[in-house]
């Protein structure tokens, strides 16, 4: 281990290798220390909003448009010059940052964008957290290599996609670095790393520091962002505007200020994205206590039901509106090996999924294998011969709150509560052994997979609504006996010795206790971050 020199009023709980005190710099825990006394009260005023809106919500006053600030949705404004290199955008891949060997698989996948994730895709351990700073620093610099156990080279081709990072959302600490005895955000954490030590190099390669900005509910905590940018710009001597950032929206609180978003980050704001399983899940736990609003299976809420489909088209239409580009949402299937049919299956719903979002509107979208990015790669091409197509206006298109809010048709199943419980609980055992991306019956899943499993299963127990096809009610020992008994599958389909190596009994526990639990928490990853190291 290294001896480092912090700035007073900082501490580093984390391990210190030689490589990471490179990244942890004395200068670079400076600039977080000023990020972190500049912005975080406001963060965690923030942080308390959200409870106080959840109140309201559940007291009966659901989502709807501001009426304070519709002068900014019909104003007349566009939001400010988009860099070259994020014209065009028809296909990204996401995956860990902290994970090299992926890092470089990604970039060289023949995507147009990587988002490099230090969120979702990423269980936030210390290790995770430096090592996805050292990758996307040496990837910047062209020193990236990784070398496999089998003697395999791992190197950047001579083109690779541009790349964007994706800091934690605001609601995350980063509990190895304390400001003045508390733990820092993890989202200025992420955020200020990364730019303090690339901004520069990246501006030098013709490209530009940018982020993917997630998990933000309302316009304010996109003002917060904004300010930030501001003052890290001005601190390192960057000009305003350099930094592009395109916002995830991924709640259904953030749908109804996406026009207050785009403005309030209108100099640095390149476009918007649809995350879909975030979405679903930001629905559920939002209304979560409303009595009309109950959820069927996870399978049944695909992207053209009403509330997702809506959703989708007026964020298309707001962002062209304001000449920002729309990316669609992730296709996380993974190519199938050894099943040919399988395989095909897969490549055909991604088709059909990629081909709607093109028709749609969409300025690209997402994929999370490469091998999945020549089936993205042909649909763009063909119906999106130009580099996006920011031109297409939805005039015609309006949603409504109630279009917005629409509750889905569909039934609840034995099949879909099985398959929630078994998914979630084998995300969350994998996440608490430090990895974010893992396959699962043939998915690429995150974090995003286990919020909207165990938030299903919780209001399918708490919901009176909450009874299965044949006519049972979804009950906790109707959950505790699904668990045992998927646990068993899991274990049989391991081997037992793989099981207990595992963090099964854990992952059970934390599932169980969210899922059963009579008040709703917030975010998984809150409690499970405790036993990250």
């Amino acid at each position: 281990m290294t001896t480092i020199t912090c700035p007073p009023g900082v501490e580093v709980r984390g391990k210190v290798t030689p490589e990471y005190a490179e990244i942890l710099t004395p200068e670079a825990l400076a600039f977080l220390a000023k990020l972190e006394r500049k912005f975080g009260k406001t963060r965690e005023e923030l942080l308390q909003k959200r409870v106080e809106r959840q109140k309201e919500i559940d007291a009966g006053k659901l989502p709807d448009f501001l009426p304070e600030t519709e002068h900014i949705r019909k104003g007349d404004w566009k939001v400010g010059p988009i860099p070259k290199d994020l014209q065009d955008r028809r296909v990204e891949i996401t995956g860990p940052s902290g994970d090299r060997k992926m890092v470089i698989n990604a970039l060289n996948s023949g995507a147009k964008i990587f988002m490099a994730d230090f969120e979702d895709a990423n269980s936030p351990t210390w290790d995770n957290q430096v090592q996805g700073q050292i990758n996307l620093r040496d990837a910047i610099n062209r020193t990236i290599e990784y070398v496999s156990p089998e003697g395999k080279v791992y190197k950047l081709k001579d083109e690779v996609a541009v790349l964007i990072a994706r800091p934690r959302g605001w609601h995350l600490v980063e509990k190895h670095l304390l400001v003045d005895g508390k733990p820092m955000s993890g989202s200025l954490f992420d955020f200020g790393l990364y730019f303090f030590h690339n901004a520069k190099k990246l501006i030098e390669n013709g490209s530009g520091p940018y982020f993917y900005l997630p998990k933000m509910e309302s316009h304010l905590e996109a003002r917060l962002w904004n300010d930030v940018f501001v003052f890290a710009q001005q601190e390192l001597g960057i000009p305003q505007g350099t930094i592009k950032a395109t916002v995830l929206v991924e709640t259904i609180l953030a749908t109804f200020e996406l026009d207050e978003i785009l403005y309030e980050l209108r100099e640095h704001i390149a476009g918007m994205n649809c995350g879909r399983w975030d979405y679903i899940f930001s629905y559920i736990k939002k209304l979560r206590n409303q009595p009309h609003v109950i959820l069927p299976d996870r399978a049944q809420v695909t992207m053209t039901v009403p509330f997702m489909r809506a959703y989708t088209l007026l964020t298309i239409k707001t962002c062209h509106k304001r000449g920002a580009f729309a990316i669609g949402g992730m296709a996380a299937q993974i190519p199938v090996k050894n099943d040919p049919a399988a395989n095909e299956e897969a490549f055909a719903k991604v088709r059909a999924d990629k081909e709607r979002e093109a028709n749609d509107g969409h300025d690209g979208t997402w994929v999370a294998h490469p091998g999945l990015v020549p089936v993205a790669m042909e649909v763009f091409n063909r119906i999106m011969p130009q580099p996006n197509q920011v031109d297409k206006q939805l005039d015609d298109f309006n949603a409504t709150a109630a279009d917005l809010l629409a509750v889905p048709e569909g039934t609840i199943t034995e099949a879909g509560l099985r398959n929630n419980i078994s998914v979630g609980v084998q995300y969350t055992e994998a996440w608490l052994r430090g990895l974010g991306a893992v396959p699962i019956f043939n998915l690429m899943e995150d974090a995003a997979t286990a919020e909207i499993s165990r938030s299903q299963v919780w209001q399918w127990i708490h919901h009176p609504k909450g009874v299965l096809d044949d006519g049972r009610k979804v009950t906790v020992e109707l959950f505790e006996q699904i668990l045992e008994e998927e646990l068993e599958k899991i274990k049989n389909t391991l081997g037992e010795e793989r099981y207990n190596a595992g963090k099964f009994d854990l992952a059970k526990k934390l599932f169980s206790e969210m899922t059963t639990s009579k008040e709703f928490a917030d975010f998984l990853t809150l409690p499970g971050y405790e036993f990250l190291e």
